[in-house]
């Protein structure tokens, strides 16, 4: 045809060509809020906690009362000054005074509370607190910045995916 400047037009995608663009879509999203999700910091996870704190002359009996009626599983024995001594557990209420036959009326929490806990900074991720609580076998983290304590973190507190990419991670670690 004379005088036609037409173009030769291009065939439009194929059905396959979209759903795999949707697909492709779909999956930078799930890996933007993977990758969002697994790198959460402590400070993310404990910024409006008020964690529970006791002194250490604190009898086991009122310790677990406080666990009871705040519905935690430990308590953060510290010092005036906010400063970290140590920690007591429900594990501890159970291994160190029950059956132990000690009087949870008359042993003070000092007495029985793991001294010296590993901590952890609240500019930690929370896949190496998961770390951490995997390889010492523990439920509860506390979180001290400074010297002080800011929170606390139990398994608890992890997301689906925080704990699937400890999972893939020990998985890959033991086929080495």
């Amino acid at each position: 045809m004379a005088g036609s400047s037409a173009e030769p037009t291009q065939p439009g995608p194929t059905g396959f060509q979209r759903a795999a663009r949707l697909l492709i879509g779909d999956a930078r999203r799930t890996a933007k809020r993977y990758a969002a999700m697994t790198f959460r910091h402590l400070s993310d996870i404990v910024r409006h906690q008020n964690p529970l704190t006791l002194p250490p002359d604190t009898t086991v009996k009122r310790a677990c009362q406080e666990m009871r009626d705040r519905r935690v599983g430990a308590v953060l024995v510290t010092d005036e000054e906010n400063r970290l001594l140590g920690i007591f557990t429900g594990r501890d209420a159970v291994a160190r005074v029950l059956a132990e036959g000690k009087s949870a009326s008359k042993t003070r929490i000092e007495e029985v509370m793991t001294r010296n806990p590993d901590t952890m900074p609240p500019g930690k991720s929370a896949i190496d607190a998961l770390r951490l609580m995997q390889d010492g076998g523990y439920r509860h983290i506390p979180v001290v910045e400074n010297g002080k304590v800011v929170g606390i973190i139990s398994r608890g507190d992890f997301r689906g995916l925080e704990q699937a990419r400890l999972d893939e991670e020990t998985g890959l670690w033991e086929r080495i």
